[in-house]
């Protein structure tokens, strides 16, 4: 058997467990995305507000301040210290756990007895050591776990649990489930299936195989499968390495000056080669673009990209910084407010398979020990870019618009609550 636990309305619940003094337990709550964009998680209230996701900050103000509710700016300092809490409160149920995102993760319950009880006792234990709420749902395979986990959500979400044990529960759970809310089911495939006559899972579940193999590859046969109870999807227990890593955001406010553009650029760059370090990778090619604000009509507007091949696959700062760098003087033009630019990086190989030249293989491995030595003093930071290349300068331009930032109360001890005694 197998556990989802899934955090509610993390983003959410993570404000609420410190931000007590601003009473916001039963107020309205969102939380903002980056630059403080539009809507990226509701409480319930807010829900019944009508408030939806991706709902823009401007649009929303004005209801929020009748109801009394409250916007709050990403916080994802606090939300991973958090995140990192609950999965270790759930590495002590089972060996068996892949963190699927930051606020779920499976566990493998094989063997285990009174599933119901031990369940609940993750629920309580997540709250009582770190103050969120879950829910968790359990069944024989991973997709049919999601669907308890929702049912959980939707109709038992006092108790925060359900667990299919039975045929009975699974043929009913299935009958209430929506295509369209199955794991897996974008709202194509979805549309397809309706279009086709499958209206819930319980119907999908009963589709032919040869059908199902025609119609949606042997990806969706595997799904199918798991509606019928037979684990087809494994755990990862690590995560596969990402075919392509991407650094874009938009900046807190226009920019127009390319040396601006470059500092922004050059932080974006390092984070990138840091993550393609980190999964033991290099990659082959890059992807540099450059754009202003489509929605400002009353700005000229230009968008442009290009992509620029390495000579030998890499995962280095310097070198990608070089390239990236190269790129942005190839598509800069002067006289634009630009609102975005990022890099991406695919065609990626693993470190062990890059052939080096052999007369710059002594040059390569000192560039590696920095490198390591490099990533080994960030990670004493946590991750903060601590040491940085000129280019990067003090990492100030482009910052993020962070108007509702709550404190960072579990990673910065200036910012750790305080206690009137």
């Amino acid at each position: 058997m197998i556990a989802l636990v899934d955090c509610n309305n993390f983003y959410v619940s993570c404000e609420r467990l410190f931000n007590f003094n601003m009473d916001v337990l039963h107020r309205p709550v969102v939380v903002l995305s980056n630059n403080d964009g539009c809507v990226v998680a509701r409480s319930e209230e807010a829900k019944a507000l009508g408030i939806v996701m991706g709902d823009p900050a401007f649009k929303i103000e004005k209801i929020l301040t009748e109801h009394n509710g409250v916007m709050f700016s990403s916080n994802y300092t606090l939300y991973g210290s958090l995140s990192n809490r609950v999965m270790r409160v759930l590495s002590r149920y089972s060996p068996d756990m892949e963190v699927y995102s930051i606020d779920e993760a499976f566990l493998d319950l094989s063997g285990m007895k009174d599933l119901p009880a031990i369940a609940a006792g993750i629920r309580k234990n997540i709250f009582d050591e770190v103050g969120l709420p879950v829910s968790v749902g359990v069944a024989p395979t991973k997709t049919l776990a999601k669907m308890a986990n929702r049912f959980a959500k939707k109709h038992h979400r006092r108790a925060g649990v359900w667990v299919l044990d039975s045929e009975e529960k699974i043929r009913d759970v299935m009958a209430v489930t929506a295509v369209e809310d199955i794991w897996g089911i974008g709202a194509q495939y979805a549309a397809k299936l309706r279009q086709k006559g499958f209206q819930t899972a319980l119907d999908l579940s009963k589709a032919p195989d040869d059908w199902v193999r025609k119609e949606f590859t042997v990806v969706g046969l595997r799904l199918v499968h798991e509606l019928r109870g037979i684990p087809s999807i494994p755990f990862q227990e690590e995560a596969s390495p990402k075919k392509g890593i991407c650094v874009a955001r938009s900046f807190g406010q226009l920019l127009t000056e390319k040396n601006d553009i470059r500092e922004v650029l050059a932080n974006y760059t390092a984070i990138c080669a840091q993550r393609l370090r980190k999964q033991q990778s290099c990659t082959a090619a890059i992807q540099v673009f450059l754009s202003t604000n489509y929605f400002r009509n009353q700005d000229k507007q230009y968008h442009k990209s290009i992509t620029m091949r390495l000579p030998t696959p890499s995962n280095s700062t310097p070198t990608l910084l070089q390239h990236a760098m190269d790129a942005l003087d190839r598509i800069f033009r002067p006289g634009y407010n630009y609102k975005k630019v990022g890099i991406l990086t695919f065609d990626l190989v693993p470190e062990t398979s890059v052939q080096q030249n052999l007369f710059s293989e002594e040059d390569k491995t000192r560039e590696s020990k920095l490198m390591k030595a490099l990533d080994g003093i960030h990670q004493h930071f946590h991750g903060k870019q601590v040491v940085k290349f000129a280019v990067q300068g003090k990492g100030s331009k482009g910052q993020l618009k962070q108007e509702k930032l709550s404190k960072r109360f579990t990673t910065r001890l200036l910012e750790i609550l305080r206690a009137k005694i």
